[in-house]
């Protein structure tokens, strides 16, 4: 059965509703948040997705979630009426969030709070996961090792210019790299976010698995 999260919980800030009953399209700025995939293959398991860690994609940063957020607190849960989505999206966004379970729960508690429609919110994601640049060292990683989250961090910011020093977060989990947590505008440009930015992890080095 498909992983309904994935390594790290995905809340960028303390949630202000999770009654069903949060306005749908009223936020200040997205976080895209993005999974390194082998930390949550290697953590989980044999409870991994297979989708998503079975051996015939290497698979390196994969997308975790698009979350609106409020400059504190962020709205989840919203009130929507279809809260499943449909087969041809999950074919759709496979490629960059191969995990069914984990997109069903995306739109759930976040993607209903967006406002967009499922088709427009899911497109919406794949469009802001396109206009960050993956560094060049992550692509190519043969073997397991250690790194600090403050070079995961500079990879990225000289990976892509414009994006602040104060809208990126490295986020931990159990001794790994499990994401990083990127800031964006309603338009998808990159922007600061001070809440954002204080949950970064603050461990001096972490275990990076191999892409699998």
């Amino acid at each position: 059965m498909a992983s309904e999260k994935a390594a790290s919980d995905d809340v960028a800030a303390p949630a202000v509703s999770a009654d069903a009953s949060a306005p749908e399209g009223e936020f200040d700025f997205y976080v895209l948040a993005l999974s390194w995939s082998p930390s949550y293959c290697a953590s989980k398991g044999n409870d991994a997705d297979p989708l998503q860690c079975g051996l015939a994609k290497k698979r390196g940063f994969t997308v975790h979630g698009l979350w609106p957020q409020y400059e504190r607190g962020s709205p989840q849960d919203c009130k929507v009426g279809n809260r499943d989505v449909d087969r041809q999206t999950l074919r759709r966004i496979e490629p960059g969030m191969p995990s069914e379970g984990l997109a069903r729960h995306e739109w759930r508690k976040h993607g209903t709070c967006s406002g967009l429609s499922q088709a427009d919110y899911f497109d919406t994601m794949m469009r802001a996961f396109g206009k960050v640049r993956i560094p060049g060292l992550f692509s190519q990683t043969q073997a397991a090792r250690q790194v600090a989250p403050a070079m995961v961090e500079t990879a990225f910011l000289q990976a892509n210019p414009g994006m602040p020093a104060k809208g990126f977060a490295t986020i931990c989990g159990g001794g790994y790299l499990s994401e990083v947590r990127i800031c964006m505008t309603k338009d998808l440009n990159f922007r600061s976010c001070a809440e954002v930015d204080r949950r970064a992890c603050r461990a001096s080095s972490v275990k990076m698995p191999p892409a699998r």
